[in-house]
């Protein structure tokens, strides 16, 4: 075995019961999601003395979440608050993904040097098998998505976790064997605890990289991809890092491939044969499978069980998902489009002739929308806007563009909108372009109820 993850890791793989043993752990995050309550669950279950549960959200906010531990002795709540306290004389904090790394709580823990960790990164240290990790702005679901299907119809061991929406990756450790693949899509603060560990995959995938959670990262461009290169910062040189002909270019002029120890393997889109049947629209998508191809090859699979894989993968929901046909109209669901490059990229994988009646609008990310403002009345006829930050940061560039433009003030209007505007034909396109903070609960909830609404028509 070879990399970082492969020192010792067979004798490793029961460790993490010991790691928790007796251990004060301050978890940081509990959410609604089902990741938190995995987590507080596993390291109670592991002989923790005590797993303090805190977040911001009071317990009449978390009550679902909350009543999933309540029997268990030794895990207890601090809701609606956080507390310096909590974060003092405790050995082990785990916090969740979105909270900085300078938030005073967090500080205040490594004041007192106590280790400050995440909980998919706890996993990576004591897993025992391979593993694949796959990031990148965009494409990243998609890419994880794939390889791991085409390994399972190929009767390959593996296991999908990381930013999978639920799931709470540590608690599949007791499954885990050494010859199982653990395929992990892994977002750019979830890479922040691959840094605190110093761990990177044995097979690291890196697809895009574009402006995004400026938000969270104040701005900073620089701090976001630091966060993401720990995907390879920590990789040897039998170790393999897959990125595409513009990622490329991106790492080579702010890192420089030469500084990357790993076996690189570039691509490109024009990569996927030809004669392949690709039921995933877009040129991303070619890109994004090129990438899953050259990890499957490295995982030593057949180019016959490889496309055999990609010509059943028929995406990901909430990502160009077909929703429902009506009347001779597409209706297509894009959530996970949450910057304005995202929402192009969607539009110019489905725009034929301008037919395309675009549902976007949310919540600013200090994003610039540049590039979508430019482009979009060459492949949508009409834009229908939901209220948010974002939309009114964009409405005003977009008067007096080529196409119809509408203002609504819930999802259901939106898409009523829509539905008037498109004809036999046209393409309905909910594709935000910005977060969903404020109307939703997540991208997730956003996505799930559109595909409601629209299963209603």
């Amino acid at each position: 075995m070879c990399g970082p993850f492969y020192v010792n890791m067979a004798t490793m793989s029961h460790d993490y019961k010991e790691f928790f043993k007796g251990k004060r752990v301050t978890i940081m995050g509990l959410g609604l999601l089902g990741r938190g309550v995995g987590d507080a669950r596993f390291v109670a279950e592991q002989g923790a003395e005590e797993v303090l549960v805190t977040d911001l959200k009071t317990e009449e906010e978390l009550k679902e979440s909350v009543n999933k531990l309540r029997e268990l002795n030794n895990v207890k709540f601090v809701l609606g608050e956080h507390r310096l306290e909590d974060f003092r004389n405790r050995d082990l904090i785990i916090k969740s993904a979105g909270v900085p790394l300078d938030n005073e709580y967090v500080k205040e823990a490594q004041k007192s040097k106590i280790p400050v960790e995440m909980s998919t990164a706890l996993f990576a240290k004591f897993y025992p098998g391979k593993i694949v990790g796959v990031t990148g702005t965009r494409g990243k679901t998609t890419v994880a998505y794939l390889i791991f299907q085409t390994l399972q119809k190929a009767g390959k061991k593996s296991f999908l976790g990381g930013n999978i929406q639920g799931v709470s990756t540590i608690t599949h450790l007791p499954e885990a064997t050494v010859d199982e693949i653990a395929v992990l899509e892994l977002d750019s603060w979830q890479l922040q605890g691959f840094g605190t560990q110093k761990i990177s995959p044995h097979i690291a995938v890196f697809t895009t990289f574009m402006p995004d959670h400026l938000n969270y990262y104040k701005g900073d461009l620089d701090k976001y991809l630091s966060d993401k290169a720990n995907i390879f910062r920590f990789q040897n040189e039998q170790d393999i890092l897959v990125i595409g002909d513009k990622m490329a270019r991106i790492l080579g002029n702010s890192i420089g491939l030469e500084r990357i120890v790993s076996r690189k393997i570039i691509i490109s889109a024009s990569d996927v044969p030809a004669d392949w049947n690709i039921k995933v629209p877009g040129e991303h998508n070619l890109y994004n499978i090129a990438c899953a191809v050259e990890a499957l090859k490295e995982l030593g699979l057949s180019m016959d069980e490889i496309k055999e894989g990609v010509e059943l993968f028929e995406g990901v929901s909430g990502r160009l998902e077909l929703v429902k046909e009506l009347n001779g109209v597409k209706i297509y669901n894009d959530t996970t489009a949450t910057t304005p490059d995202a929402t192009l990229a969607g539009l110019r994988a489905l725009s034929k002739n301008k037919n395309i009646v675009l549902i976007m609008g949310g919540t600013d990310k200090q994003i610039e929308p540049k590039n979508l403002v430019e482009n979009i009345d060459q492949y949508a006829k009409a834009v229908v806007l939901l209220p948010g930050t974002g939309t009114d940061k964009i409405v005003t560039r977009l008067v007096g563009k080529d196409m119809v433009l509408e203002k609504t003030n819930s999802l259901l209007e939106a898409i009523d909108k829509a539905k008037e505007i498109a004809k036999d034909g046209d393409i309905i396109l909910f594709s935000p372009g910005f977060a969903s903070f404020g109307m939703f609960r997540n991208e997730y909830d956003r996505g799930e109820q559109f595909n409601q609404l629209v299963k209603k028509l």
